[in-house]
């Protein structure tokens, strides 16, 4: 009914570019707040979602569903490498760092 529509008034592109742009603006306050309060332990996190959502886009048949949930998939595995450059970011005080959470040393958190 909604992909009808989009389709018959050509805004699938503009629908799936919005979209692309809400995704990776709100995987960036995701990334923040998850390295504030979990450190760089919380990458899995990001591969699991990333990899469900990948299946999750090859599972589904509507078109612009599927490419979306592709597009969180792949934003989901950015966040990985994000993880790790916000890591950095904080240790040159450019972010707060949570005084409350544990360190983890390098050798409890692989990087990927």
């Amino acid at each position: 009914m909604i992909s009808e529509f989009l389709t018959e008034w050509h805004l699938s592109g503009l629908t799936v570019g919005l979209a692309t742009f809400l995704i990776i603006g709100i995987f960036h306050p995701i990334v923040i707040k998850s390295e504030y309060y979990f450190g760089t332990a919380c990458w899995k996190w990001f591969l699991v979602l990333g990899i469900a959502l990948c299946a999750a886009s090859i599972i589904v048949e509507n078109t612009i569903l599927s490419t979306l949930a592709g597009v969180a998939a792949f934003s989901s595995f950015w966040s990985i490498k994000e993880i790790f450059e916000q890591e950095e970011r904080v240790r040159k005080g450019w972010f707060p760092s949570n005084p409350k959470r544990k360190k983890v040393t390098a050798e409890e958190t692989p990087n990927p």
